[in-house]
């Protein structure tokens, strides 16, 4: 055969696919909403609300996504009631869901009978390490008070937490590897947990840069160590656990997740606008201000991270006999 007129026909199949390629992508990302919802399953003012506030007006005046997103906050159930009606929605590419380790949480201690795998990944962007907070009128002046009174009066140290949450769970991961133990108050969300704290109704509670760095600094809050590697560069005098002893990180990881079934193509749109909005500098500049670090990986290291986290959380669920499965 003529090599011209075969390269003609191998060129023309080429075109010829691109082209089907093309459309059938073009057409798949069609969604049939001018405006996507992003479901926040806590109250508004919250850190996690806080956080995805600023990422809708990036998005939408910076990114000038098409659709648009708007936060529409769905508190109750510690995170659960929003994670249902996100989990139970279209998988249209018009519902998105505000995710975080809660999800695991939640279901290894059997209030809901779905994790993470219940929805398909969009992108992993922020991370917020915790800090072991306590009321200004709390006794302990440093972290050494605090643990010592922990070991020798256990379950006295009222400690707010929404239950069966990470805001619970990372004082749980504290008793087993110290020997402290506290008693637990429930509190549906972080602003009602911080009320309680500044109040002294509870005496702890975890809060982190966002939401505590100026009652830190003011007195009205007293925080004793960070669950992370560094010592925040917005309170430069707050140790880590590492550094007091204690072998241990905890964050809260933040990420975009779609209802089960989202096609392909409508995924990939969403990460690439939430990949394009943590690369604004904006968008950097005033989450670093609030002590949280964006940081976006894409659909399939993001599910490879959240299996790693479920299976480490599993672990220490198991250990501390919260599991319930």
């Amino acid at each position: 055969m003529n090599k011209k007129y075969l390269g003609g026909i191998v060129t023309a199949a080429v075109v010829g696919l691109a082209g089907t390629f093309g459309a059938g992508t073009a057409q798949a990302a069609d969604f049939p909403c001018s405006t996507a919802k992003l479901i926040v399953p806590w109250k508004a003012g919250g850190g996690t609300a806080v956080i995805f506030n600023i990422f809708e007006n990036i998005i939408n005046n910076e990114v000038k996504a098409d659709p648009k997103i708007q936060v529409v906050t769905i508190g109750g159930q510690g995170g659960n009631k929003g994670a249902k009606e996100a989990k139970d929605s279209k998988p249209d590419g018009c519902t998105l869901f505000a995710i975080h380790q809660s999800a695991i949480v939640s279901y290894l201690n059997g209030r809901v009978d779905f994790t993470w795998d219940a929805f398909d990944m969009v992108a992993q962007v922020t991370k917020t390490p915790e800090i072991l907070g306590a009321s200004g009128q709390a006794p302990w002046n440093d972290f050494a008070e605090f643990k010592k009174f922990g070991i020798e009066h256990p379950g006295e140290a009222l400690t707010g937490a929404t239950f069966g949450s990470t805001s619970q769970f990372m004082w749980l991961l504290l008793e087993d590897l110290t020997g402290m133990k506290f008693k637990y108050v429930p509190f549906d969300g972080t602003r009602e947990r911080m009320t309680a704290l500044l109040s002294n109704t509870v005496q702890l509670g975890t809060i982190n840069v966002a939401s505590g760095r100026k009652y830190i600094e003011s007195g009205e809050l007293k925080a004793y160590a960070i669950a992370d590697d560094e010592r925040s560069k917005h309170l430069p005098d707050l140790p880590t656990l590492k550094e007091l002893g204690v072998d241990m990180n905890y964050a809260l990881v933040r990420g975009v997740v779609a209802p089960k079934g989202t096609p392909p193509a409508l995924i990939d749109h969403w990460s690439e606008v939430f990949k394009k909005a943590a690369e604004n500098m904006k968008l950097k500049e005033q989450l670093e201000a609030k002590g949280t670090v964006v940081k976006w990986v894409g659909p399939k290291g993001y599910a490879e991270w959240f299996k790693k986290e479920y299976d480490d959380h599993e672990r220490v669920a198991i250990k501390i006999g919260m599991y319930k499965k």
